[in-house]
């Protein structure tokens, strides 16, 4: 698998440094981000929609995505399928403005609350959300194991947004 790059680290104005990790209560109680980035150089994202609380999509980021969503208040993402840094909405025109930035107790996640411009659409899929299907769990699983579409309208068309560029789902 191949690793996502990191920024460069010659610091400008717009540079975010995050802190060394040295102790559990410095990353757990302390005011310093030191994210913790995987073996890949990654940290999870989890998006959500600022004014009403719905998930809209889980993500990645490298050090540099961070840095970027920090620096501009918009989201970046280090595209795992294409293997590029992604500027949400760079093409598609939605792009998501951060509202708010969290990060987890032992920061190697993060939550951006975010508003979304033009339709408010965050799926490459044309909804509103990536999670616009449910999984029937337990009593609810009345047919079986199919899966039940929560969102009914697309929100834009992928084709006329997108062109022939490559869908990002792999198989």
């Amino acid at each position: 698998m191949k690793t996502a790059p990191t920024a460069a680290q010659a610091p400008t104005p717009d540079t975010v440094t995050f802190a060394t990790r040295r102790s559990i209560e410095q990353v757990e109680e302390g005011a310093e981000l030191a994210p913790r980035f995987d073996a890949n150089g990654l940290i999870t994202c989890v998006t959500t929609e600022a004014d009403t609380g719905e998930v809209l999509m889980l993500g990645y980021m490298n050090e540099e995505a961070l840095q970027k969503t920090i620096a501009t208040g918009e989201a970046h993402y280090w595209s795992r399928s294409r293997e590029v840094l992604w500027h949400k909405g760079a093409t598609s025109g939605l792009v998501q403005r951060v509202v708010e930035m969290r990060i987890d107790d032992d920061q190697d996640a993060v939550w951006l609350k975010v508003s979304v411009a033009g339709s408010g659409a965050s799926c490459h899929v044309g909804y509103h959300s990536c999670f616009y299907r449910k999984v029937p769990v337990a009593g609810d699983r009345t047919h079986g194991d199919k899966l039940v579409f929560v969102e009914r309208e697309k929100r834009f068309d992928p084709v006329a947004v997108y062109g022939d560029a490559p869908n990002p789902t792999k198989l």
